[in-house]
């Protein structure tokens, strides 16, 4: 199983059959065919339904094509950072995060550093934790912006400000709107709208325990529009949905109030490519001259 068979596979996924599969790779269609069937044997199973005329993928298959485009993924970064060392700086810095407002810290580094190396590009990913740690555990990533505890034996860190103050958007003409902070104690009884990574948290923290949970976000613009058409009030970080002008919702402070500060973290024992080194380096430098 190498990496062409692994393109020959996604091309026979992506055109529908064999034979539109074979054209657009500029290959004999029975060379193809045998290519999938030995595909099929040496992995022990079946990866096309047989018998329909377009192809369906079996669950076996599913997980392949799957694992397949993370194995392109990771061929092209390779080439990318090979490439950086051999010519000049370059290749691409990749970052997921979760929406808060630290990430301009993060933002600000990437302006600097597109300032000296017009050549690197940087591919943003937004999700929350559990997407992003699999994503950077799978090396889809180079770097992971979170909010939970970091397992130390296995990332590098870098702490960000604690500067994300824990509140309740909701609808500006709603009786609640009406107060300046919410107690904790009043979220029990309303219908709550929560990030999905940090449910465990909202189910099991001493204060949190007992809420009526009706959604769970995972971005929460999409958050927002629930809490402006009624579904709840959506637990989140202040800063991140537009509440000023003509915006129907606005933002509450929760007491006890909970500043929260993230963490950039990768993983350890890596090499790192020349641009994702630059990157760290900048990072702490603009950390420091910001204190």
């Amino acid at each position: 199983m190498d990496i062409r068979t692994m393109q020959y596979y996604l091309a026979v996924v992506r055109e529908g059959t064999i034979s539109a599969a074979a054209e657009a790779l500029h290959v004999a269609q029975p060379s193809l065919s045998r290519q999938m069937k030995e595909l099929e044997e040496e992995l022990g199973v079946s990866l096309f339904a047989r018998g329909n005329r377009k192809i369906t993928l079996t669950e076996e298959g599913m997980v392949l094509r799957r694992r397949a485009e993370e194995m392109i993924r990771l061929m092209r970064m390779t080439e990318e950072e090979i490439s950086g060392i051999r010519n000049h700086m370059s290749g691409t810095i990749r970052i997921g995060a979760g929406e808060s407002f630290s990430f301009h810290h993060l933002s600000r580094t990437a302006s600097e550093i597109a300032k000296d190396h017009p050549d690197i590009r940087f591919q943003i990913t937004s999700g929350d934790t559990r997407d992003l740690m699999d994503e950077l555990n799978s090396g889809l990533i180079d770097f992971a912006v979170i909010f939970t505890d970091v397992d130390h034996s296995l990332y590098q860190s870098i702490q960000l400000p604690a500067e994300n103050r824990f509140g309740l958007l909701l609808p500006k003409d709603c009786e609640l709107a009406k107060k300046e902070v919410i107690h904790v104690d009043e979220l029990k009884s309303l219908p709550l709208i929560i990030s999905r990574a940090a449910e465990p948290y909202y189910t099991g923290a001493e204060g949190f325990s007992g809420l009526r949970i009706v959604a769970s976000y995972n971005l929460l613009y999409n958050a927002s529009l629930l809490v402006e058409d009624g579904l709840g009030y959506a637990l989140c970080f202040d800063n991140l949905i537009n509440t000023t002008g003509e915006s129907r919702l606005c933002f509450r402070p929760v007491i006890p109030e909970n500043i929260v500060s993230g963490s950039l973290i990768w993983k350890k024992y890596q090499v790192l490519s020349p641009a994702v080194q630059l990157f760290i380096d900048r990072f702490r430098e603009t950390l420091a001259e910001r204190k």
